[in-house]
């Protein structure tokens, strides 16, 4: 089994048949989005690839739905030849849950079509934006030894910046920012990065510089040179293809740059994984817990297996330090399975860093399912490490929206796979994303209390909740674009927006805006909730149209939304604003909140055929309940008109 980046080699072989289920997905089919998605997540050729995407082209000129694929397109600035790898894009796309949709200028007119309004790309309105420069287009490909480094780098950034003004100008989409792979020729050999002013220097100070942009600006990341260097720089670069067609890299790279690509705009739309699902027996440890005891299990220094295992539990703590909930699934006697967790003496891994612990008889996609519905998560949101590659395939058949990494023999190797993979990828990291883990795990000791509660309201009054209420702020900007782009099941509109975006919101005198954030006993679940109001047109009467309310699915049940609700009708008694205007636009995944403006007593105005609807609630009719939680209220004077 491969470990080389360009094969892919955690993506399960494609089926012999696989062009004849490309031809078996019809435009009118209700399923061609998950028959697509499914397709997109084996390991494909070159010609499989383009295949599939030439299918996708055509599902959605078609006017196909491709639900629960998420729609985005994507303008790609080059100025080098792009339509090779344009061939593969679709096809990743769809596999991190992305109905991609290209916008493609002729070659090398990035700074035309940038700053012309009416392009090609600025016409086009795409959602992003990808500027896809190389070291040459940047002017980095002399060396600058005479004291003229500052200014090359800098003239590379007002590039750069010069480009990012017009797409904000013209069409106000992010920006995706590749980082520039450096040549593998070194005019000064090992020396070369000590002296100032060689193109490796050069480059390496500028994509310092595009992070730092990208970071000050809200714009994306697209990590090209990690990608040039885990590949190999001279496989990378093919100066033949460049002279020959202004290929920027080999074509062998093609599958695993649009990989790369594709992740990140699935992370764009909230599709990075949240949760790791561990099998225990050969996976977490060497050995069979029930068969060979705990002194017969291999973990721990001393022993190449025992270290290797012992380099799968260091991973999985790095990624609950980084947010990401741990499960366990393990066919296995629970007791038992739960002993090296408690009393081995190797273990890094312990109960208290397992959210949900599942060691049963049961089949693995049941205990999944039981996972996802414990922590109140989408069975989407889950990764399925297992070294069995029976339990593998059972996973994938009854639960495809499962990622499941294929994992070699040897378990050094696993920590490779699992992160070669990409199903966590982050385009944004706060400090709310490293508690959440823990806030989880908390979960299960809400569950326990409610189950002993004698009913919703003593379980509620038990949880001692506290909600806090404030406008957007730059410190919560972050994390509000977050929720906007991941939320999809309790989202009233599922409209997407950027941090530039919120930032506008904040700074508008014509918006309402509210963060919302929970804790109770147990712990803090931090931001939950995010309104936006804008002032509805047309109507008779002075009224607030809710743009977006989104909330955490697990804090339903909690009477949130009717304190978010009263507050909302606080803020707009205040300004004068006779009724609120409520907004359901159905989604794939956003049937739950159908009946959410119901619910809260507004009366229904206007229902169309695909299911969109309008809801009025006069403000001066609404009676606030009393409700189980204290009350923090850090709202200032809104700047609402």
């Amino acid at each position: 089994m491969s470990n080389s980046f360009l094969d892919l080699p955690w993506l399960p072989v494609a089926p012999e048949d696989f062009r004849s289920r490309i031809r078996s997905v019809s435009p009118d089919a209700q399923d061609a989005g998950p028959k697509i998605q499914r397709l997109a997540g084996y390991k494909l050729s070159v010609g499989q690839s383009r295949s599939l995407s030439k299918t996708i082209n055509a599902l959605r000129a078609a006017n196909a739905s491709l639900a629960p694929l998420s729609p985005f397109r994507l303008a790609v600035l080059s100025n080098a030849t792009t339509d090779l790898v344009a061939d593969h894009l679709p096809a990743a796309a769809a596999r991190h849950g992305i109905d991609l949709e290209l916008v493609l200028p002729d070659y090398d007119q990035v700074m035309q079509e940038a700053l012309d309004p009416d392009s090609h790309v600025n016409a086009a309105k795409p959602d992003a934006v990808l500027l896809a420069v190389d070291y040459r287009w940047l002017q980095l490909e002399r060396v600058a030894l005479t004291g003229q480094a500052e200014q090359i780098i800098d003239q590379a950034l007002e590039r750069i910046q010069a480009v990012m003004e017009g797409i904000k100008a013209g069409c106000g989409a992010a920006v995706l920012l590749q980082t520039v792979p450096v040549p593998s020729a070194a005019l000064f050999g090992s020396y070369d990065r000590a002296v100032t002013g060689t193109v490796r220097t050069l480059i390496e100070a500028v994509n310092l510089r595009i992070v730092k942009l990208a970071k000050e600006t809200s714009s994306f990341i697209v990590d090209i040179a990690a990608l040039a260097e885990r590949v190999g720089t001279d496989a990378w670069f093919d100066p033949v293809r460049y002279f020959a067609f202004k290929l920027a890299f080999s074509p062998d790279c093609d599958l695993a740059y649009a990989d790369v690509v594709g992740r990140v705009l699935g992370s764009i739309r909230g599709k990075a994984r949240k949760c790791l699902v561990l099998d225990l027996d050969n996976t977490v440890w060497g050995g069979v817990i029930g068969d060979d005891g705990m002194e017969g299990i291999k973990v721990g220094q001393g022993s190449p297996v025992g270290e290797a295992f012992l380099a799968i539990q260091r991973l999985a703590l790095e990624l609950k330090g980084r947010g990401i909930i741990l499960a366990v699934s393990s066919k296995n006697t629970d007791s038992v399975a739960r002993e090296p967790f408690r009393d081995h003496p190797e273990m890094l891994l312990r109960e208290a860093d397992i959210a949900v612990f599942q060691a049963n008889w049961l089949d693995k996609p049941s205990n999944l399912e039981s996972i996802a519905r414990t922590l109140n998560i989408g069975i989407d949101s889950l990764v399925f490490l297992d070294d069995n590659g029976a339990e593998r395939a059972q996973v994938r058949e009854a639960l495809p929206m499962v990622g499941v990494p294929e994992l070699p023999e040897d378990p050094s190797l696993y920590p490779w796979y699992l992160l070669a993979a990409g199903y966590f990828e982050a385009v944004s990291f706060s400090e709310e994303d490293s508690v959440r883990a823990s806030s989880y795990a908390a979960d299960a000791f809400r569950a326990e209390v409610m189950q002993k509660s004698r009913d919703l309201g003593d379980y509620l009054a038990s949880l001692d909740m506290k909600i806090t209420y404030a406008n957007f702020t730059p410190t919560g900007r972050q994390r509000i674009a977050q929720l906007v782009n991941k939320s999809n099941q309790f989202n009233l509109t599922t409209r997407r927006y950027t941090e530039a975006d919120v930032k506008g919101f904040e700074e508008s005198e014509k918006t309402f805006t509210l963060q919302v954030r929970l804790e109770d006993k147990f712990g803090d679940f931090g931001m939950i909730g995010v309104i936006v109001g804008q002032p509805a047109e047309g109507e008779d009467v002075p009224t607030w149209e809710i743009d977006t309310w989104l909330m955490s699915c697990r804090v339903l049940g909690r009477k949130v939304e009717e304190a978010m609700l009263g507050k909302i009708v606080a803020a707009a008694q205040a300004k004068g604003i006779a009724k609120l205007l409520g907004v359901y636009i159905p989604t794939a995944k956003n049937s739950m909140v159908k009946d959410h403006y119901k619910k809260l007593g507004f009366t229904l105005r206007s229902e169309e055929a695909d299911g969109r609807a309008e809801y009025l609630l006069d403000v001066g009719e609404f009676k606030p309940q009393n409700l189980p939680m204290t009350v923090n209220d850090q709202t200032t004077e809104l700047l609402m008109a």
